[in-house]
């Protein structure tokens, strides 16, 4: 597959992130699928380190999905393996074998247990993984673990990204610093329900596991599964936040520790700044959409509506466009299965009201709206007008590029 142009809605510059204690890691050339290009990333992390993780609720998962759940009960992590290129999906007894071959090997290189080595593999669907690959690498990948340069592993783990997602946080405690550092992967396959996305999230935070599990699963919710790029929900689709605790301080455990509000709000941000990295990157995008709805019955209620309307090609393939059919929002509000009603019904595009009350808003202006779509952000704002619940979820246009690059993802 050949490598497609860098996405227009890519950030003109990164963050430095800084190590992170506890952790260390490198990347390799394994020949997974690319050539010329890193494919493998081990992470190696102290003795201590608890994790957290957010899984697919695919009933299809990967075998390196398999692999996570059956261990994240333990709330210990000495190590990570991530590959791009096999998804190590669909393989049946071969990806049983590859994931129990792969820790193994990790486990060898650095004398830890399989079941505190978790795996995540990003790719093509069917196609058996060849753990051996892993092998004659693996001596490399120990002799140079290090704490950086993070934007190494980010790229270790693409598949048809176009630009590597990072995310960092910093929270002072009584004048000791805490680090949170994040890497994500995803730009097609995207429609979380836990997005192809893996994320992977380090802090030298010291934190009860069973905490840090509570934390995790609300900031995906308000991230990685408010994003969508295609409808479509990923095998593989894996987050995990490893924590060594490293930071002098005294370590959370109880949900009532005042610090608890601060982590959380820290961590949901990294989260969701990757989760938009995610969507920028969408395959063939060429704009940045929100969507809001406001007045529903419920969150999940209005949540449910902003999906239904981000993942419609209709309201997308306008978008790209720069067309300002509003009324394919209309036939997306109507069609989500909420409740709606017809005459209570606004719906405006940024700051311009198009709909109001169910029909063309009075002060409809074609070529103002028409100048707005050309933006690279365009936002959907749609008010229901029966109660308080409101949700927002990021998407990307549907263009010729989506096309292309999924119509030979296997050449």
């Amino acid at each position: 597959m050949a490598a497609h142009p860098v996405s227009p809605l890519a950030p003109q510059s990164y963050p430095d992130l800084p190590a992170v204690a506890g952790v260390r890691f490198a990347t390799a050339e394994a020949g997974i699928k690319y050539k010329n290009r890193t494919d493998t990333l081990l992470v190696a992390l102290d003795p201590g380190t608890v994790l957290a993780g957010v899984l697919t609720t695919s009933k299809c998962p990967s075998a390196a999905v398999d692999w996570c759940r059956a261990n994240l009960g333990h709330g210990k992590a000495r190590a990570l393996l991530v590959n791009s290129g096999n998804a190590n999906a669909f393989t049946g007894k071969k990806g049983l074998a590859a994931v129990n071959r792969s820790a193994d090997i990790v486990a060898a290189a650095l004398g830890v247990a399989p079941e505190e080595i978790f795996l995540a593999s990003t790719g093509v669907i069917g196609e058996p993984l060849d753990a051996e690959k892993f092998a004659p690498v693996m001596v490399g990948l120990k002799s140079r673990l290090a704490d950086g340069p993070w934007m190494d592993a980010a790229k270790a783990i693409m598949t048809t990204d176009t630009f590597p997602k990072v995310a960092t946080a910093s929270i002072d405690f009584d004048g000791v610093p805490v680090v949170i550092s994040g890497i994500a992967k995803g730009s097609g396959m995207i429609a979380p329900d836990m997005a192809t996305m893996l994320s992977f999230v380090f802090t030298d935070m010291p934190i009860d596991p069973t905490i840090l599990q509570g934390l995790l699963q609300p900031a995906v919710d308000v991230s990685f599964n408010a994003v969508t790029v295609d409808s479509d929900t990923s095998t593989s689709d894996t987050c995990l936040v490893f924590a060594t605790g490293k930071a002098a301080i005294e370590p959370i455990l109880s949900a009532d520790d005042p610090r608890v509000a601060v982590f959380a709000q820290a961590l949901t941000d990294v989260l969701e700044e990757l989760a938009i990295h995610v969507v920028r990157d969408g395959e063939g995008a060429t704009k940045m959409v929100s969507v809001t709805v406001l007045g529903a019955v419920s969150d999940t209620s209005a949540r449910r509506i902003a999906q239904t309307i981000a993942n419609s090609p209709l309201v997308k393939t306008a978008i790209a466009g720069e067309d300002a059919n509003w009324g394919r929002v209309v036939a997306a509000v109507g069609k989500a299965g909420e409740p709606a009603d017809r005459d209570l019904l606004s719906i405006s595009f940024g700051d311009i009201r198009v709909a109001s009350l169910g029909e063309r808003d009075p002060t409809y202006d074609e070529a103002e709206v028409s100048a707005y779509m050309k933006n690279a952000e365009i936002v959907i704002r749609v008010e229901l007008g029966l109660g308080a619940g409101s949700g927002t979820v990021y998407t990307c246009d549907l263009t010729h590029g989506y096309i292309t690059i999924n119509g030979d993802y296997r050449s």
